[in-house]
């Protein structure tokens, strides 16, 4: 297939250009309640193929690009006449010129580590290991999982262009679906996602446990909380959500069009602190990034300062900064305060959205509440409906993480957040 592409693009007048071959293999189990419903087994070789095309618009260098995807049943003629229609395609997009990745460097020990986990075990094995897991927690008979998907995938992967990169690797992942339903009151359901990277089946027990539990209090919730402040605990997958305002404003993309005034050295916090510092470490999930670039764990910030800038090849170029690859995945470490303690005075915890928004170009953020938990100093009640609405720009400076932690999809870090003086719409009524 990759002889056949490079001879194409050859034919096609193509110069510059890289491409991505990938073969990727997979094992899929999908459920009704637990009962295997389906199972099937899939390959697929695929290549995505970018083309980019030099110009000059008066005294402006400009490099466009444009992306198409190759399967391997296309015929030379049809590959050669998608490579030609990209290239006059290209010539639209008006970038400022840059040079593609050259290529150099060794990705880290752990990064290559990591894409070995998965891929010496057979496919079923690792797929039938999870499905185990996912349903070993569903013992009750009002709240159970009602279906569930999971994929076990294997995917080599094969990077080359035009400047002289050429690497590969293969990566394993396991990841899926499933949604909880409860039948005892109201009729309610939670969809949960998940993706890992090893065989360690502990955290999905723990989400589908933790999922089941939350189905039945939302059963059990009526009522949105009373409108006003509230300090408000945040957990499970919004702790993420939130931590991603700094790692998107320090990525070049942002940095370059001005959309973000960070730079190494910048407390990201601001002033006055009262409570924790941010520290945050980007996570090599593969050995190289999508250009081939060399993908090693790199600290962010330390104690709220900024340690470096992050991204792409094209932005890095245009900032003369190292490019790093685009990172998926980060890592925070444990807050110095339990849950217990972070409970003991009055709260509103939210442990599920309608929708949960992070805008980070502004620092606001909100969300639907789906369920929650309002702790008035006496009682604990599960409460429905009603929203938060604040901004990371007023909330950073009091962040309270919990010392306890999780593995969720791309994010390893506290298990909770403490937010101080929150806005939460919510019920009037006295």
């Amino acid at each position: 297939m990759l002889e056949k592409i490079l001879s194409a693009l050859k034919n096609s007048g193509v110069e510059l250009y890289q491409i991505t071959e990938t073969k990727q293999e997979s094992a899929e189990l999908f459920f009704i309640r637990k009962s295997l419903d389906m199972q099937r087994r899939k390959q697929v070789h695929q290549a995505s193929v970018t083309v980019y095309k030099e110009f000059w618009e008066g005294e402006n260098h400009m490099l466009g690009s444009a992306a198409v995807q190759v399967q391997d049943s296309y015929t030379p003629e049809q590959m050669e006449q998608m490579f030609r229609d990209a290239l006059y395609a290209a010539g639209f997009v008006k970038n400022p010129f840059y040079e593609l990745y050259q290529g150099g460097g060794e990705p880290s020990e752990e990064a290559l580590e990591k894409a070995k986990r998965l891929s010496d075990i057979s496919l079923t094995e690792v797929a039938d290991c999870f499905a185990k897991a996912l349903f070993a927690e569903d013992t009750e008979s009002d709240v159970f999982l009602n279906s569930a998907e999971i994929f076990a995938s294997r995917t080599a992967c094969h990077i080359l262009n035009a400047a002289g990169v050429d690497v590969s690797y293969c990566k394993g992942r396991i990841w899926g679906e499933f949604v909880a339903q409860c039948i005892a009151g109201q009729d309610v359901e939670t969809y949960q996602d998940f993706s890992y990277e090893d065989m360690d089946t502990k955290p999905l027990r723990k989400k589908v446990r933790e999922t089941l539990e939350m189905t039945r209090a939302r059963a059990q919730a009526v009522t949105a909380p009373p409108a006003g402040e509230y300090r408000v605990i945040l957990s499970g997958p919004y702790v993420k959500d939130i931590l991603s305002y700094y790692v998107d404003r320090s990525d070049m993309y942002m940095i370059y069009p001005k959309y973000s005034t960070f730079q190494p050295g910048c407390d990201v916090q601001g002033k006055d602190v009262e409570k924790d510092r941010i520290n945050l470490t980007l996570k090599a999930t593969v050995p190289y990034s999508g250009e081939g670039i060399p993908m090693k764990d790199r600290e962010l910030v330390r104690e709220g300062s900024l340690q470096l800038l992050h991204g792409s090849n094209r932005y890095a170029y245009y900032l003369r900064q190292e490019p790093t690859g685009d990172y998926e995945s980060f890592q925070a470490p444990a807050g110095k305060v339990s849950l217990e303690e972070m409970r003991k005075a009055p709260y509103l915890e939210v442990v599920n959205f309608s929708d949960f928004q992070m805008d980070n170009f502004s620092g606001h953020f909100g969300g639907e509440i789906r369920l929650a938990f309002l702790y008035d100093g006496k009682r604990r009640i599960p409460v429905t409906g009603g929203s938060i609405n604040g901004s990371i720009l007023e909330a950073q400076k009091n962040l309270l993480f919990s010392r306890e932690l999780q593995r969720e999809k791309a994010f390893e870090g506290p298990a909770a957040v403490c937010l101080a003086r929150v806005n939460v719409a919510g019920s009037t009524e006295s």
